[in-house]
């Protein structure tokens, strides 16, 4: 079933909605939240938070994307999920991932931060506009879907290290455009 139909079903109030979201995009939302919180039960929690989150959603909201909008919801539900888990402990995929790009970005600690935070997340898409196809698809399964490095060579049929000094590089590039853009990193 396409997305608009998904979409009229949430519209109409059908729990027919929730059956279509799942059966299209249910593996992937499961895989965006076991990637940030390796626990296959919490994982599946999320994806069910993250639907309840979609039904109470839409309407009003009528999104151009479907999927980005329910990935984004995932995503959000399992970073909050991951910080519940691990308050005094660490979770080394997600927070290696993470931690790549700490030295990159600054940090949103204060009411400016946010605000600087949602002008530096439009550079960085600007800033992936600039890249060839395969970078930003590497970028964006890294540092968005939390995807291992090994899991990115294999979708690219390379090794493990080719990604790991392009990601390496894709950063330095990152941080060089956003210092040029005038953001103290």
């Amino acid at each position: 079933m396409d997305d608009k139909k998904i979409i009229e079903l949430f519209y109409e109030r059908s729990e027919q909605a929730i059956t279509e979201l799942s059966k299209k995009y249910g593996s992937l939302c499961e895989k965006i939240a076991d990637n940030i919180l390796n626990n296959r039960l919490d994982a599946e929690e999320c994806v069910n938070d993250a639907y309840l989150a979609v039904w109470n959603t839409i309407p009003p909201q009528n999104p151009d994307s479907l999927v980005s909008y329910v990935c984004r919801i995932v995503r959000n539900q399992a970073i909050k999920k991951y910080h519940e888990n691990t308050a005094l402990k660490r979770n080394s995929i997600y927070d290696t991932s993470l931690d790549e790009l700490e030295e990159v970005l600054p940090s949103s600690a204060s009411v400016e931060g946010e605000l600087e935070a949602k002008e530096v997340s439009a550079m960085i898409d600007r800033f992936l506009e600039t890249l060839d196809k395969q970078s930003r698809i590497m970028f964006i399964r890294r540092y968005w879907y939390s995807d291992s490095i090994a899991e990115i060579a294999l979708s690219f049929k390379t090794s493990k290290h080719y990604i790991s000094v392009r990601l390496s590089r894709i950063r330095k590039a990152l941080k060089k455009y956003l210092v040029k853009e005038g953001v103290s990193v």
